[in-house]
């Protein structure tokens, strides 16, 4: 059974410093058991500015079982699924114990962001690239950050409307956006240089 008591007082753990940490946990439904957390993107990294929403369900054996998390923003990194949003992570996993909180799970998920483990990849697409070409991973993990995590900056729609307004064809458009990470000014320098 699912120690709810302590999962109250997580919560408000969790809650309390929101302003300096940033993180939170929020609970889906009445039941406690199926949560959401949000975690920013770690500064000095190319998620920084984003925000992360992570799908939390409870199993019934915790705190003696480790909570199931996916991020439930996409996400391009190697220990991360792109796909599925699956987090490979050892505390997630075997390495879990009861004295651990929700709370220390997302500081963990976020800085997995920070210092990514390519040896060990949940997305071995990602950790290829991670590897062999970190610049074109940087800047698809930033264009990643700036497309799904970012809910106050232009969504890349708006900014392919606008640069396709401008003239310039949307394949083009799209392409270089996404080569110069999602940066507007940037692209259009790109485009007028082209």
């Amino acid at each position: 059974m699912v120690d709810f008591g302590r999962v109250q007082k997580e919560l408000q753990e969790c809650n309390k410093d929101v302003n300096v940490s940033g993180i939170s946990v929020k609970p889906k439904s009445d039941d406690l058991t199926k949560l959401s957390g949000i975690i920013p993107g770690p500064i000095g990294t190319p998620y920084e500015g984003g925000t992360f929403n992570i799908d939390i369900d409870l199993p019934g054996g915790y705190p003696f079982e480790p909570p199931r998390m996916k991020f439930a923003t996409k996400v391009w990194h190697p220990n991360i699924s792109s796909q599925s949003g699956a987090i490979c992570l050892d505390i997630l996993k075997d390495q879990w114990s009861p004295a651990l909180t929700l709370k220390t799970a997302l500081l963990s998920i976020q800085a997995l962001l920070s210092a990514p483990e390519p040896d060990d990849p949940q997305d071995a697409v990602v950790a290829q690239q991670y590897l062999r070409d970190y610049q074109t991973f940087a800047i698809t993990a930033r264009y990643w950050t700036e497309s799904f995590a970012k809910s106050s900056s232009l969504g890349v729609e708006e900014k392919v409307q606008k640069l396709v307004e401008m003239g310039f064809p949307e394949s083009l458009v799209r392409s270089t956006l996404e080569l110069v990470g999602g940066d507007e000014n940037l692209a259009l320098e790109k485009l007028l240089s082209g």
